[in-house]
């Protein structure tokens, strides 16, 4: 009997199933808006400069304060799970008694694996140069890509933030981002963006307080008009930043000081300062408004973000809070930047064509200044071979420097504190407050001391030093036994 199945023509069987294939979805063909990377390559760029002008410096034994060595007690404290001690400031001082600066436990784990003030160096270096990101964004969104790339880089090359670089390490690098990336928010009307960068301000120094209040102010000015809610909000961020800078001054840091009290009141002259240094002032305003936006800066509300800053430096009976140099101008650029971006959204649409047509050419102009100041500012050190040599001298400080064991006391100035703070303890030249150290640490270049062991011996009568090593003016005492 015929097996019919097996004699079935093939035909007549069920085909397997295949599933048909799946077709990718279509790629996004979309142009691409250009320039979207021109923020983050600026910064990268701005990042090397910062760096290599600061590696520089330091590695020339150029270290312009004894601020670096305090900063890297404090960070390698909190790296170490300790209360921020800077035994610069004297023996087991707190540096919240001086500055409320918390936000400086950010930089802890790094600084755990990297235990050296060049670490200090490149953060700053890195936030600096994260700052030109918010600033260029929004005056190529804002303005285009040309004019935007323009401002980014005069803000970039800027001399408020080329003085800071050269002046070692300070908190404010990270209140100069928080501002930009504030700032950058209220144009482009998202206010809840710029609230909450302005809030971490008051972590990073006790005055910036009032700047977080003056952002809310400017917000709740703008805003005014679309969201009742909002002006709620920016009223309320803005009694807050009020309130936090007033109980930072009167319980905070006087609860981290000895003294009890918060040692900078001396230096506000109860505004009696504020006709002093005229012409200093005049001409750091001067600097400020004109080669950075050519006056139109004022013509915006964001400017109000400057005036705490003016307002305190200003009042202060201390000269040197007046001028352009150390530090104190850095956190006035990403205003001054950021103020001329909407100032400049304004005046294209103007009414006034001498206005337009001056709108329309100052991005380029600023840049140009920019770059013709750089040529007298630190960053044009960056041209120079000797830049990147190191001078003879260094290697033979530095062995004379690692002559001091790790973990020693030593008693020092500016030229050795920095680049013994990571290893051992360090104390300021003729405040160790009774302690002994092991080892006195002296730059003598220029000849201020004629008897080292003499000037040892009025630090501390009752020990004797001898003179360990000395290389190019740097002494090294060591405690004799």
């Amino acid at each position: 009997m015929p097996n019919t199945q097996q004699d079935a023509p093939t035909s007549l069987l069920p085909e397997p199933s295949i599933p048909a294939p799946v077709a990718p979805p279509p790629r996004d063909r979309r142009p691409r808006p250009p320039g979207r990377r021109d923020p983050y390559l600026l910064a990268g760029v701005l990042f090397l400069a910062y760096a290599a002008l600061s590696i520089g410096r330091y590695e020339h034994l150029a270290t312009r304060s004894w601020d670096l060595g305090i900063f890297e007690q404090a960070v390698r404290a909190y790296a170490h799970l300790q209360a921020p001690i800077a035994d610069l400031k004297g023996p087991g001082f707190n540096i919240l008694g001086d500055h409320f600066s918390p936000v400086l436990a950010l930089l802890a784990p790094v600084c755990r694996l990297f235990p050296s003030p060049l670490t200090l160096l490149l953060a700053q270096a890195a936030l600096f140069a994260l700052s030109a990101v918010p600033v260029t964004r929004a005056a190529a969104g804002l303005l285009g890509r040309r004019r935007g790339l323009a401002l980014g880089i005069a803000y970039g090359l800027s001399w408020g933030l080329q003085r800071a670089v050269d002046f070692d390490f300070h908190e404010i690098c990270f209140a100069v981002p928080l501002i930009a990336f504030s700032l950058e928010a209220v144009p482009a009307r998202r206010w809840r963006p710029a609230l909450l960068w302005a809030l971490p301000l008051v972590l990073v120094k006790e005055d910036l307080g009032v700047t977080v209040a003056a952002i809310a102010l400017v917000v709740a000015l703008r805003a005014r008009r679309s969201s009742r809610r909002t002006v709620l909000y920016a009223l309320a961020v803005a009694v807050l930043g009020i309130a936090a800078t007033l109980v930072t001054l009167t319980v905070v840091i006087p609860g981290f000081n000895t003294s009890g009290d918060y040692d900078y009141w001396t230096k506000v002259d109860g505004g009696f300062a504020l006709f002093d240094g005229t012409g200093t002032k005049l001409r750091t305003l001067a600097w400020l408004l004109l080669p950075t936006s050519g006056l139109l800066a004022l013509r915006s509300p964001l400017f109000i973000v400057a005036l705490p800053t003016l307002g305190w430096r200003f009042l202060s009976s201390d000269e040197h809070y007046w001028g352009t140099d150390w530090h104190y101008n850095a956190v006035l650029m990403p205003v001054v930047a950021l103020a001329l971006v909407d100032a400049l959204v304004r005046a294209r649409v103007s009414s006034r064509p001498w206005l337009r047509s001056y709108a329309q050419h100052l991005p380029a102009a600023v840049a140009g200044a920019a770059l013709a100041l750089t040529t007298s500012l630190p960053l044009s050190a960056l041209t120079e071979s000797a830049t990147y040599e190191t001078p003879e001298n260094v290697p033979r400080i530095e062995r004379a420097l690692d002559r001091i064991p790790n973990n020693a006391t030593v008693e020092a100035n500016i030229g050795p504190s920095s680049r013994l703070t990571s290893r051992c303890r360090v104390f300021w030249l003729g405040n160790t407050r009774g302690i002994t150290p092991d080892y006195i640490a002296l730059d003598n270049t220029t000849k201020w001391v004629g008897d080292v062991q003499a000037y040892a011996r009025q630090l501390h009568p009752n020990t004797r030093y001898t003179i360990d090593d000395a290389a190019y003016g740097y002494v090294v005492l060591k405690r004799s036994s």
